[in-house]
């Protein structure tokens, strides 16, 4: 499908692998120009490869985003690169913690640093640049689990919270910059499967346990793909989209059992 995104400069947080990496070939398809960052510098050349061999150009910047320094680093390359920036996906997160009693209040600052700050720093760079281009799009990868308690996750409140949190920024800037014609959205990902994830992980360590999770909770009979929700995030990136602003979509296969 064209959505019409050719030529289109678009930053992606977290994108050597994963969901990451899959939005990246998505919108290259499409015909962008990507800026990759990650911290691992192997996997991030072996991505930047990968995009390049479907003629995009490329940049790739070994930076930790997580830090203000980091994401500073990636936006100023993205910029001198490619003159601007389209369309930002602000991917980077993770989880940390256990239980609300178990969890130290640094596995708190953890998790909103792994999940929220890289979205808000990352957006706050490059809204003025936007601004001055006209406008465009930001997509942040939140999870269902910000939007609702339970899963692999319900353990885990300060992931919970800090997508949550990520949800309600990415709905409170829609609002702000929807007069400069950027538009913000995000997309909750349900349990999604790639080589070296967490539901990777469990399938290989737990196959009975993953088969009696998939029947009950997964109404596909199967986990998700990153490449599904790739497409998701293309087409909020595009003006196909254009009266989608401050959606939360599920992308999730009928995992999530919010009624919102």
């Amino acid at each position: 499908m064209d959505l019409q995104l050719r030529g289109k400069a678009v930053l992606i947080t977290g994108s050597s692998r994963g969901l990451g990496r899959a939005i990246a070939i998505e919108l290259a398809r499409e015909g962008c120009h990507i800026c990759l960052c990650a911290r691992g510098a192997e996997a991030l050349d072996a991505a930047a490869s990968e995009i390049r061999a479907l003629g995009a150009p490329v940049a790739a910047v070994t930076a930790d985003v997580t830090t203000a320094e980091g994401i500073r680093q990636v936006v100023d390359v993205a910029l001198r690169t490619f003159g601007g920036i389209d369309v930002l996906v602000n991917n980077v997160g993770g989880s940390v913690g256990t239980s609300f009693q178990e969890s130290s209040e640094s596995d708190w600052q953890r998790s909103i640093d792994l999940n929220l700050m890289p979205a808000v720093r990352a957006s706050r760079l490059v809204v003025p640049h936007m601004h001055k281009r006209g406008g465009g799009a930001i997509i942040n990868v939140a999870s269902i689990y910000g939007r609702e308690w339970g899963g692999a996750y319900l353990r885990r409140p300060t992931y919970i919270a800090a997508k949550a949190a990520e949800i309600a920024m990415s709905k409170a800037l829609a609002l702000e910059l929807a007069p400069y014609g950027i538009r913000v959205n995000s997309v909750a990902p349900g349990s999604i499967l790639f080589p070296g994830g967490g539901w990777d992980r469990r399938l290989r360590e737990d196959p009975e346990g993953m088969a009696a999770f998939i029947k009950a909770d997964l109404p596909l009979g199967r986990l998700g793909r990153a490449d599904e929700v790739a497409r998701v995030v293309a087409f909020l990136a595009s003006d196909a989209a254009s009266l989608v602003l401050g959606a939360c979509v599920n992308v999730d296969g009928g995992q999530s059992r919010s009624l919102i």
